[in-house]
């Protein structure tokens, strides 16, 4: 079942032109049509199902600095400002709060990673604290015992998935962009190297920029224009409660991970936890994979299903003028695990009896496009002209988000760029760089 979401209307006509085409109507590219518009460019926002319709309608809703891995930081940091200018220029509520974020764990392992994070939390001064025995069971009440200890990032916070993304693309449109929702782009309009139109199931828009912002569809779609993206999309679960009692805003444990919404009901799931269905797709990137695989291998059950045969990781070519997968498929909607919704809500039972029994309204699954760093892409496609990328977000994506989108939106239209994008480089799979995971 998909998650609710705040749903906006489509602009009516097709732009013949524009400056830039924005494929993909997620968190990031939303947040890039909003910053690309707010420059006087004209922008179109296209979305083969409905804006925030995938993964940024099915995350956690975190917006986070703490543990996260250090060539994200400075994303990050630009992040967590942007919320807050987003949230005063549009002028309705993102969800975003900046109510802290609490960590608590009976594994000294796990305990002594977040205490040697701080060494990097000094280098981009996050503010983050160690928690005792005692400060982690006050600021997590769970029933049944006592934590070993914990952490806390008082500025980090949380927004809502349902809202951000649609109300973000609206505030792209005050600006000037164009959004068209059931409007799936089939490809690329090339002339002597250099991009110069989108293919729509609508018509042809011509433009010499096109950012592909399009989440775990990015890689199929560069893919039809001989653009290599490792990609990996793995499948988790989250489930939603009817409004419970307070247990905190933000919660992190070693059995799950919850966050309050507005309306007093939870988001919750278990971290690290996923599916990753074998895929043709897949098969293709095993060797780049490796590394990622072997160190995250107990978190992750293989699988097989329906996305070896359908969906983005397919590898089945097309025809721009005919009915492609992107339109076979509008909203990536896998189902939830239901084993997993019932290992989720027996472990909350025992550290929080009440909000177990306020009961499981929804549950769903969504997929997270990975890359073997677990670091985004935003970076320019060197083999075609005017075409730039911003997708691989590695369940990362909606904190980030806006941030992500205010770099490619840099590199579109050529404009200093507010964080170093060396990082986030596409070649960085090519040109023999040493690619390194992530821890967290």
């Amino acid at each position: 079942m998909s998650p609710v979401i705040h749903q906006i209307s489509s602009d009516k006509a097709l732009p013949e032109s524009g400056d830039v085409v924005v494929v993909g109507g997620g968190i990031v590219g939303a947040s890039a049509a909003y910053f690309l518009a707010r420059r006087g460019l004209s922008v179109a926002l296209v979305e083969k199902g409905y804006v925030g319709c995938e993964q940024s309608s099915r995350n956690w809703g975190w917006c986070r600095r703490q543990n996260r891995d250090a060539r994200e930081l400075p994303l990050a940091n630009l992040s967590m400002r942007l919320w807050e200018e987003l949230t005063k220029e549009i002028g309705h509520d993102l969800g975003f709060r900046r109510c802290g974020l609490t960590y608590a764990t009976n594994d000294p392992k796990r305990l002594a990673e977040w205490d040697k994070w701080r060494e990097v939390a000094r280098r981009f001064d996050v503010n983050t604290r160690m928690l005792t025995a005692d400060e982690a069971a006050a600021a997590v009440p769970a029933a049944g015992g006592k934590w070993l200890g914990g952490v806390y990032a008082a500025d980090d916070g949380k927004a809502e998935p349902w809202l951000a993304a649609p109300r973000i693309a609206e505030g792209a449109r005050k600006h000037g962009a164009t959004i068209h929702q059931n409007c799936a782009a089939r490809g690329l309009d090339i002339t002597n190297g250099q991009v110069s139109g989108v293919v729509t199931e609508k018509g042809l828009i011509r433009t010499s920029a096109v950012l592909c912002a399009a989440g775990a569809w990015a890689s199929a779609f560069l893919r039809m224009h001989a653009v290599s993206l490792p990609q990996a999309s793995v499948r988790q679960t989250a489930l939603r409660t009817a409004p419970a009692p307070d247990f905190g805003e933000a919660v992190y444990t070693s059995d799950f991970a919850m966050t309050r919404r507005l309306d007093g009901s939870y988001t919750i799931a278990v971290s690290g936890r996923a599916t990753l269905e074998i895929t043709p797709q897949g098969i293709r990137y095993v060797r780049p994979f490796l590394p990622m695989f072997m160190k995250r291998l107990k978190a992750v059950e293989i699988g097989i299903g329906r996305s070896f045969f359908q969906g983005p990781e397919t590898l089945r070519r097309w025809h721009l003028d005919r009915p492609t997968p992107f339109e076979r498929i509008r909203v990536l909607d896998p189902a939830p695990d239901k084993r997993m919704v019932a290992t989720i809500m027996t472990r909350v039972k025992a550290l929080f009896p009440t909000v177990a029994d306020a009961g499981v309204v929804s549950s769903w699954g969504g997929y997270i496009d990975s890359t073997p760093d677990a670091v985004p892409v935003i970076s320019p496609v060197d083999s075609i002209g005017g075409v730039f990328v911003a997708a691989g977000c590695s369940g990362h994506g909606f904190g980030v988000g806006p941030g992500i989108g205010h770099l490619a939106a840099d590199l579109v239209a050529g404009d200093a760029a507010s964080v170093d994008p060396t990082p986030f480089r596409l070649s960085r799979f090519t040109d023999r760089s040493k690619i390194e995971v992530g821890d967290f």
